[in-house]
């Protein structure tokens, strides 16, 4: 039985100044990379998730002229660019897996992603025997929630390491934490 810890979408166009920066998204890079630092031994797989979107399409009406910002965002994260380049703040060097999510179609969870080989998280977390996943990253509200409610559904236990993530805005963020807690999560500081 093992532990994973997932760093969810901690890329430039998410954190200050990017597409669609959220602000504490270098404050974040910056902790998890601290936390890194000190715990990357507690855990089997360390899985970086990133938003990999085609150039040259909508990603399959992700990419609006006029989004909602709910299912339809303004062009972010496209493969090959600086902004779906991990935010210069986080150190992957402790990374086992990194997962490229979206790639022409709309993607929020980890889970929807998948490595350079084609692996799945879900075969990721299986082939490991993962049993408990730390969630950190970008944004509490969208990928992060998306992420680990995917991971309660695998059966996983789940902890939101609440200093370690940065939502679009404080009441969909708070409403997210609360959703992810009724539905199993403990919300729990990283202690960096």
């Amino acid at each position: 039985m093992s532990k994973a810890l997932f760093i969810v979408d901690v890329q430039n166009d998410f954190t200050e100044g990017g597409a669609l920066g959220v602000e504490g998204g270098d404050a974040v890079a910056e902790r998890i990379t601290g936390f890194l630092a000190t715990h990357a031994e507690d855990y089997a797989v360390i899985v970086a998730s990133r938003d990999w979107h085609d150039a040259h399409n909508d990603n399959g009406g992700h990419f609006h002229p006029e989004p909602d910002f709910i299912d339809s965002w303004p062009v972010h994260c496209v493969s090959g660019t600086e902004g779906a380049e991990y935010d210069p703040a986080l150190d992957t060097a402790a990374v086992t897996h990194h997962v490229k999510k979206g790639q022409g179609r709309p993607a929020y969870s980890l889970f929807e992603g998948t490595t350079d080989d084609g692996e799945t998280v879900a075969h990721l977390l299986e082939v490991h025997g993962v049993v408990d996943v730390d969630i950190a990253g970008i944004a509490t509200d969208y990928c992060v929630r998306a992420s680990a409610l995917d991971a309660i559904e695998h059966g996983r236990h789940v902890r939101i390491l609440t200093d370690l993530v940065a939502g679009v805005a404080a009441e969909s963020s708070d409403a997210a934490l609360a959703e992810l807690a009724h539905a199993g999560a403990e919300l729990a500081a990283s202690g960096v």
